[in-house]
Order: C-alpha cells, then sequence, then structure tokens
C-alpha cells in the first residue's frame, strides 16, 4: 500500500519569538522544516510527500530554502486554512483514499526510522497508530481559588506523526461533530473509530521555544 506523508508547517509560532516561522529555523545549519522531511526520506525514498504552509509569503520563502540548499524531493504545497483542523483538511484532500497516510507536526524534526516504519505497519493493521509517551513529572490541576495532583499514571502525552488508513482519517473529516480537537487522532475517534497507540520517543520533541532548537541540536 502506497505512503503519503501530510508534514502541516503553518504555525507562526508565536511562543517561539524569532523574526520568522519557527519551522523556517536553523538547526545545525539548515532550517528545521528539511530536517523533518529528511528524517522521514531516511525511513523510506518512496513516501509520497504533501506539505501545508500557511499562506503565498510562507511558500516563496520555501521554495527559497529548496533552492538554496539544494533540496529537490518532489512535493505538493497545499495552502492551510485558519486553524490546525483546517489546514489538515486542505491536505488530506490531496490523498488518495486507499493509502496510508501519516499527519505530522513540521517542527518535529528528529522523529525516528524506527517510530516511522513502526507507526505504518501499524496501522496497516489496525487502521489508526499514534504514538505517545509517558509522564515523569508531577501534574497539578491549577483552578482559581483551588489545585489538585493528577495521577500520572493514567496520563500519556501523545506525539505526531499519526497514522491512518486515509480512507477512514478522511471520512473522520469530512464528519466532524462540533468540539475542542487538539490532533487528529482526537478528530478519529470522534468519528466512532478505535484508536491504536504504540511507544512514542522522548527525543522526537517539538520545536516551540528558543531551547527547543538547542535540545534538537543535542539529539542530532
Amino acid at each position: 500500500m502506497e505512503k503519503y506523508v501530510l508534514i502541516v508547517a503553518g504555525g507562526r509560532g508565536y511562543r517561539f519569538e524569532g523574526t520568522s516561522p519557527k519551522q523556517f529555523a536553523l538547526l545545525n545549519g539548515k532550517p528545521v522544516l528539511l530536517h523533518t522531511f529528511d528524517a522521514f526520506l531516511r525511513s523510506d525514498k518512496f513516501l509520497n510527500f504533501i506539505l501545508v504552509l500557511s499562506d503565498s509569503k510562507s511558500v516563496e520563502q520555501w521554495k527559497y530554502i529548496c533552492k538554496k540548499h539544494h533540496f529537490n524531493n518532489v512535493h505538493k504545497i497545499v495552502l492551510g486554512g485558519a486553524s490546525r483542523q483546517q489546514s489538515v483538511q486542505s491536505g488530506l484532500a490531496k490523498v488518495p483514499d486507499n493509502v496510508l497516510v501519516a499527519i505530522h507536526d513540521g517542527v518535529r524534526p528528529v522523529v525516528s526510522q524506527r517510530l516511522i516504519k513502526e507507526g505504518f505497519e501499524l496501522a496497516l493493521k489496525s487502521g489508526s497508530a499514534i504514538p505517545v509517551i509517558d509522564i515523569t513529572e508531577t501534574v497539578r490541576q491549577m483552578e482559581p481559588g483551588s489545585n489538585r495532583v493528577i495521577d500520572r499514571k493514567n496520563l500519556s502525552l501523545v506525539q505526531t506523526p499519526q497514522f491512518f488508513q486515509a480512507k477512514l482519517i478522511k471520512h473522520a473529516y469530512n464528519n466532524i461533530n462540533p468540539g475542542d480537537f487538539t490532533d487528529d487522532a482526537s478528530i478519529f475517534e470522534n468519528a466512532g473509530n478505535k484508536l491504536t497507540f504504540f511507544e512514542g520517543e522522548r527525543q522526537n520533541i517539538k520545536i516551540t521555544y528558543p531551547i527547543d532548537l538547542s535540545i534538537a541540536e543535542a539529539i542530532l
């Protein structure tokens, strides 16, 4: 079965405090987004890529980056919407039904070959494959006038890439019930599908703050 990778890179990264979107920030002398592509290409050079960018300005910046760094991998570019949900839906419209698709944050540049390979294999069997990791710190819920500790044994952190049989996740996105969804797994589950989880990776960090670049650099 063919495999597609939908890379979502339309965010502006206001917490990052940089002069340009964090997906274009330099990591070891190369933009973060190029590292993200490289991670998947090391896993399987025959993957099909769809890149979701925010606007025409980002598209032009990305084309300049590709030319400067001699990045010639063939991929489709799609303009996203006002939210991540809308952006993913725009990208999924370019994905065929009878394939596997990994939906990934463009600012997670150090995802491993193991995670990518295992995710696709599990999604082929189960319909979905969602990487999660345990929480190792104390979690406290803070509310006005009160707070309480939450048992972390029952909590997990959810990562990307999230893997799906394309027909199922496209149907889920096209039939969304009202709700506050922060990832694709939640939308998939909301449509009545069962989620399958597998072990993620602590090094699969998301670039959110400037310090995260230093961490990613150390991992690389």
